[in-house]
C-alpha cells in the first residue's frame, strides 16, 4: 500500500510539470500568440497551429489530477489524519480533473469547454489538507506552505473577479493574470505532493528502524 500511495503522489508531482511544459510548447508553436491578451485556452482553439499539443496534455493532466488526489487522500489517512478530510481532498482533485478532461475534449470556444471552471474547486483542497493533517507531526513546513497558498489564491480571486481595484485586471494584461493564477492553482499541488511523499518515506523508514 505504501508503494501505491507513493506512486500516486509521484503522479501528483508530475501532472503540474507536464501542464506547464505543454503550455510552453503550445505557445511556441502558435505564431503571434500574445501572452498578455490571450487566454491559455486559446492554445487549444481553432486558431492554434497544433491545438492537439495543448488538448492532449490537458487531458493527461486531468487524469493525473484525479490520481494525484487519490494519493493525497490515502496519504492523509495513512499518516493518521482525518479520513473524511482526505476524502474531500480527493474529491476536489477529482472534480478538477474531470473539468480538465471535458475541456480538452471540447476545446474553446465550445461552451462545454467551460467545464474547466470545475478546476477552481481545487482551491478548497489546501483547506481540506490543513484540516486533515492538523494532528500529524512533522508537517509544519507543509502547513505553512498551504496557508500561504490559500492567501495567495484568495487575493488573486478577489483581484481577477474585479471585487477590488476593478481596473487592475484588464484586456491588456488579463493573460498574465490568468497565468499567475494558473501557476499557483496548479503548482502548489506538486509541491504539496512532494512534502507528503517525503513524510511517508520518513514514516516507513522510522518504522523499519524500530523493527530492526
Amino acid at each position: 500500500m505504501f508503494r501505491r500511495r507513493r506512486a500516486l503522489l509521484v503522479v501528483g508531482m508530475a501532472a503540474p510539470v507536464l501542464a506547464f511544459i505543454a503550455v510552453g510548447v503550445a505557445a511556441l508553436t502558435y505564431p503571434g500568440f500574445n501572452n498578455a491578451t490571450q487566454y491559455i485556452s486559446d492554445l487549444g482553439g481553432p486558431k492554434a497551429r497544433h491545438p492537439e499539443i495543448f488538448n492532449i496534455a490537458v487531458f493527461i493532466s486531468g487524469g493525473g489530477a484525479i490520481l494525484g488526489g487519490l494519493g493525497f487522500g490515502f496519504s492523509v489517512a495513512a499518516l493518521g489524519g482525518s479520513r473524511f478530510a482526505g476524502a474531500l481532498t480527493s474529491l476536489s482533485f477529482a472534480l478538477a480533473g474531470v473539468g480538465m478532461i471535458i475541456s480538452s475534449i471540447y476545446p474553446w470556444p465550445d461552451p462545454r469547454h467551460l467545464a474547466i471552471n470545475l478546476g477552481l474547486g481545487i482551491q478548497l483542497a489546501p483547506l481540506f489538507l490543513l484540516w486533515g493533517l492538523a494532528p500529524v507531526d512533522g508537517l509544519r513546513g507543509l502547513r505553512r506552505f498551504l496557508v500561504i497558498v490559500c492567501l495567495i489564491m484568495a487575493v488573486l480571486t478577489v483581484l481577477t473577479k474585479h471585487l477590488v481595484f476593478p481596473g487592475l485586471v484588464n484586456d491588456a494584461n488579463v493573460g498574465w493574470w490568468e497565468r499567475a493564477f494558473a501557476i499557483v492553482l496548479v503548482g502548489w499541488t506538486g509541491v504539496a505532493a512532494y512534502f507528503l511523499e517525503r513524510r511517508l518515506v520518513a514514516r516507513v523508514r522510522s518504522e523499519l528502524a524500530s523493527i530492526g
